[in-house]
């Protein structure tokens, strides 16, 4: 079932004793996906008996992760007062190693980015990329003050097998090999007591939309990511989908075939790597597609030449993995401008319009939300779902 505003609906809690732990996560779940309910919404939503609702409730506000909005006045009987997250009720961190850039963000229970920062390079090394991750961590705890004890922990993202990709980004074979062996968590654990949360970098950007945007009106569908690489996520029975090596949703590796007829990955056509080659070939500076996008007009050219040519591949993309699964939606998001992301997702759907989808159950080609701080975003959700939310929502009831 899906509400009114478009979310799709939660329920299935259980009243039996022992389960409180889960209760909890559901109500906070339901709160998180719907915004502020009044506590008999939540009972129905959550197939519990307002008496466990109220308990639970009481408890939850009292550790300070919820908190009452106004009363719902204008109805018959007395007003219902609606319960809502604490935004500083929890606290978390995200840290997303890129290839071009390092992002690290602070976030509130609500999803509020309410800091963030980067440091830019010609490739990732772990020594500056923890030094980074320890003086913003520092800076974030002193901001917080005492309520730095509320931080859940440090989410860090990072690219599947990333020392593979030496020649492709042109590093160092040996300098990008130092990922392969390094142990971040006990790296991390030198200078801070936090759990530490890993997480594929494209499967973060995946959760944060499924969480946080878009992703909540759909309950199986792609999400493609564009940065560097492309990459992306699947989410099946309203759930991120990881995979046994949580890889799963690795979109760059699928087989293409360029207009000469020679094979590539689609990571070869469709990455914002190819932009900026393009860019420097004309002389032009390419930085700009690392820093913060917001508005990229100065390159409008390059940028509508690249969008015509990784159009035809993601339709392509799309109508191939719909065949397999028969996905309700593809979802397209990158870090790059609004504009940028509406007219990707406006030629995707040209391009399918004009193909043969004989037998296929068509999915919708929507824009994502998240943007450019999408897998820092996603990294600080790992820390929250691990300790006070639920990680999957299959069995609940959805319909």
């Amino acid at each position: 079932m899906t509400t009114a505003s478009g979310v799709r609906a939660l329920s299935g809690g259980v009243n039996q004793q022992g389960v409180r732990a889960h209760n909890e996560r559901l109500i906070l779940t339901l709160i998180q996906r719907h915004g502020e309910l009044p506590g008999s919404e939540l009972a129905k939503r959550a197939q519990l008996s307002p008496q466990t609702v109220s308990v639970i409730l009481r408890g939850l506000e009292a550790e300070g992760f919820v908190e009452k909005g106004e009363p719902q006045r204008g109805q018959v009987g007395k007003p219902r007062t609606p319960i809502r997250l604490r935004p500083e009720g929890i606290y978390s961190i995200g840290l997303n190693i890129g290839r071009r850039k390092a992002g690290l963000v602070l976030m509130d229970l609500a999803g509020t980015i309410l800091e963030s920062r980067m440091i830019g390079y010609p490739y990732p090394t772990p020594a500056p990329v923890l030094r980074f991750l320890q003086e913003g961590l520092a800076d974030f705890e002193t901001r917080l003050g005492p309520a730095a004890a509320r931080i859940a922990g440090i989410g860090v993202a990072r690219p599947y097998l990333i020392w593979q990709w030496a020649e492709t980004i042109g590093a160092p074979e040996a300098e990008l090999r130092a990922w392969e062996d390094i142990d971040l968590a006990a790296e991390i654990a030198a200078f801070s007591d936090l759990p530490v949360f890993g997480e594929n970098d494209a499967t973060a950007a995946c959760q944060a939309e499924h969480v946080y945007g878009r992703g909540k009106s759909f309950s199986d569908y792609v999400y493609a990511y564009v940065g560097s690489f492309i990459g992306g996520g699947v989410v099946l029975g309203n759930s991120v989908y990881r995979g046994p090596t949580g890889n799963a949703g690795a979109l760059g590796p699928l087989p293409v075939v360029r207009e000469d007829g020679s094979e590539a990955q689609l990571l070869d056509v469709t990455s914002l790597f190819h932009l900026g080659a393009d860019l420097r070939a004309k002389g032009k500076d390419s930085d700009l597609l690392w820093a913060a996008p917001t508005d990229w007009s100065a390159i409008r050219p390059e940028v509508d030449a690249w969008i015509a040519g990784a159009a035809p591949h993601l339709a392509r993309m799309a109508l191939a993995l719909t065949s397999v699964i028969d996905f309700e939606a593809v979802l397209i998001d990158g870090a790059f401008p609004a504009d940028v992301r509406r007219d990707l997702v406006a030629a995707v759907r040209a391009e399918i319009d004009r193909r043969d989808t004989r037998g296929l159950a068509l999915p919708q080609i929507e824009p994502g939300s998240m943007g450019h701080l999408a897998r820092e975003k996603g990294a600080a959700t790992a820390p929250v779902i691990a300790r006070y939310l639920l990680d999957t929502h299959r069995g609940l009831g959805l319909a």
